[in-house]
């Protein structure tokens, strides 16, 4: 509800300044509401004079959070005899998909959609990197007795 200085304050901002384009309406709207008096992009007092007192500030950027790439060491002809299966949830589909293309980029081969076979073993730092984004608990590793050969 409206008090009398709040009436007195629409009344004036109606009659006196007619370039702000406002209906009575949007003045209520921002007194009820609360919200800083703004023109063209510049927050007024109730007089519609600039407050030069409040410092503009910037609005920050997010920066995405890329995920941390790996460079294979392994050459081609390596033997596949590490068996790796994983279970990362869809909520961190982000993360998966970043999982798969790195099991990719050290030569691993899929089995299935979870379970990849590849050299070992895995860089030290990867594992560490899965660490500090809490993935550790996510997959399991399994040497293999005999190298895998792809015979389809």
């Amino acid at each position: 509800m409206l008090t009398q200085i709040g009436l007195v304050y629409v009344l004036y901002l109606i009659i006196s300044q007619p370039w702000r384009r406002c209906t009575l309406g949007c003045i209520i709207r921002i007194m009820v509401t609360g919200r800083k008096l703004r023109y063209k992009g510049v927050s007024v007092n109730m007089f519609g004079i600039p407050n030069l007192s409040e410092p503009q500030k910037e609005e920050k950027v997010l920066k995405r959070k890329y995920l941390h790439s790996f460079i294979s060491d392994f050459k081609k002809d390596t033997p596949k005899n590490l068996l790796l299966m994983y279970d990362i949830p869809h909520t961190r589909k982000k993360e998966r998909d970043w999982f798969r293309r790195q099991l990719k980029n050290f030569d691993f081969v899929m089995i299935q959609k979870s379970v990849w076979v590849g050299p070992s073993p895995l860089p030290k730092d990867f594992f560490n990197y899965l660490k500090r984004i809490g993935l550790q608990k996510e997959f399991k590793t399994f040497k293999l007795a005999k190298s895998y050969t792809n015979k389809a």
